[in-house]
């Protein structure tokens, strides 16, 4: 009956929100590719991909949950050659992400929750293992995994402010579900209590960490190479990255103002999703600022002059630009977005800049705040905190505390993997004996 009602609630709430949903297709073209895939039509070459092989389903919804798992992904790939590991995304950006690093023949658009979706793609996909990054508790794709013997395991888990109360509300009908879960590795003490009090098995939670501590990105990749050549000499970077609407006309007027003061300086500026590379384009030709794209300079590569702005117009990118900065920026935190992910500037020891909406990342933002490792800012003290980071000797120490703080928090790619490989080793074992019988 739960699940009824369920199927009946989520129908009527696609039914609602539908005119949303084809407005945004028809003029933006968002949610149209993979449409087909969403519905619940597995594409012919994931099929062929894991044809007569055992499969292991990881899904990351977005960008950085699949920047977070892709680690213990390829690891698992080598250490299981005979496995075929496909990859399920739900954004546009992530997709693309995706298939650069694991192939497109291997990852496909998350289906939506719906029976017949769902089994669609375990009757093709046949997986022993479910890999579920973060949050991603689709109460469908939980009954009919548990049916069909699948384990289930959440890695890098969390939940967030605005998520727990109505897990908490809705307590008895999500009991069933994720009681089904094998395995969950949470990333903090207080994430595996939430756990336990949405009804998981405290036996099956293990306190692992943020898998997001243990990403490296080479210092001197590509773009970070040519873009340090064509850098004024002595100038100073400001990167911001990740950022959401309204978030770039702040930093605009902010970097205006802090050019009167320091002329040698420019701003590398990464909009968080790519279709909106166009409006922010537009914005700086409307600013009057010199600015150049990414994409294009990249064909001819030229000096960059102070006083310019960089549109960084390109996926999977930014990680390794935050190497240049003289004060990183992490956006989606100036507006009420809860922000984004402040350890990829903290591994190269530089100086951290964020808004005050950073709940989305709470036990990050606390373990760099205890240290003073991070700056925060309103939208009235931008210009201010950006001037006082720019000019400050002591911002180079509080870029060297958050580097500690990133060093130290390390560890839970191990014990993730670890756990992938208990969890394997256990089914290996239970289907040999079904064998021998």
């Amino acid at each position: 009956m739960g699940m009824l009602l369920y199927s009946f609630g989520l129908l009527l709430a696609l039914w609602i929100t539908a005119p949303y949903w084809l407005l945004h297709m028809l003029f933006y073209g968002k949610y149209r590719e993979g449409l087909s895939e969403r519905l619940g039509q597995v594409p012919e070459r994931l099929t062929s991909a894991v044809r007569g092989r055992r499969t292991v389903w990881i899904h990351a919804v977005s960008v950085g949950e699949l920047i977070a798992v892709s680690g213990v992904a390829q690891s698992l790939q080598q250490l299981h050659p005979d496995l075929a590991i496909v990859v399920s995304t739900t954004t546009r950006t992530s997709q693309r992400l995706a298939r650069a690093r694991f192939g497109p023949e291997r990852v496909f658009y998350f289906p939506l929750d719906f029976a017949w979706m769902v089994r669609r793609y375990l009757r093709a996909l046949q997986p022993v293992m479910l890999v579920l990054a973060e949050t991603e508790l689709w109460p469908r794709l939980l009954h009919e995994s548990r049916q069909a013997g699948v384990e289930i395991v959440i890695v890098n888990g969390r939940i967030s402010d605005r998520s727990l109360p109505r897990y908490r509300a809705l307590h008895r009908l999500w009991q069933p579900f994720v009681q089904s879960l094998k395995h969950v590795l949470a990333q903090s003490q207080e994430d595996a209590q939430r756990f336990a009090e949405i009804g998981v098995r405290k036996d099956c939670i293990t306190v692992s960490g943020n898998l997001k501590y243990d990403v490296r990105v080479p210092r001197d990749s590509a773009l970070p190479k040519a873009l340090r050549a064509a850098l004024p000499a002595g100038a100073k970077v400001i990167v911001a990255g990740s950022t959401l609407d309204k978030e770039e006309a702040m930093l605009l007027d902010a970097f205006t103002r802090e050019l009167q003061a320091v002329p040698e300086l420019v701003l590398i500026l990464a909009p968080r999703h790519p279709e909106r590379f166009a409006a922010v384009a537009a914005l700086l030709t409307q600013r009057g600022l010199p600015w150049v794209r990414r994409t294009l300079w990249a064909h001819t590569p030229a000096h960059i002059a102070p006083g310019s702005v960089v549109l960084l117009d390109s996926i999977g990118e930014l990680a390794g630009v935050y190497a240049l900065a003289s004060v990183a920026f992490v956006g989606g935190s100036l507006v009420p977005s809860g922000g984004h992910n402040p350890l990829e500037p903290a591994q190269f020891g530089v100086p951290i800049l964020t808004g005050t909406h950073t709940q989305n990342f709470r036990g990050i933002m606390s373990a760099l705040l205890m240290e003073d490792a991070i700056a925060v800012t309103s939208p009235q003290e931008l210009h201010a905190t950006l001037h006082r980071l720019l000019t400050s000797a002591e911002a180079a120490a509080m870029g060297q505390r958050a580097y500690t703080v990133f060093e130290q928090q390390t560890g839970a790619f191990e014990r993730t993997l670890g756990v992938l490989e208990a969890v394997l080793q256990a089914r290996n074992a239970v289907e040999a004996l079904e064998t021998a019988r």
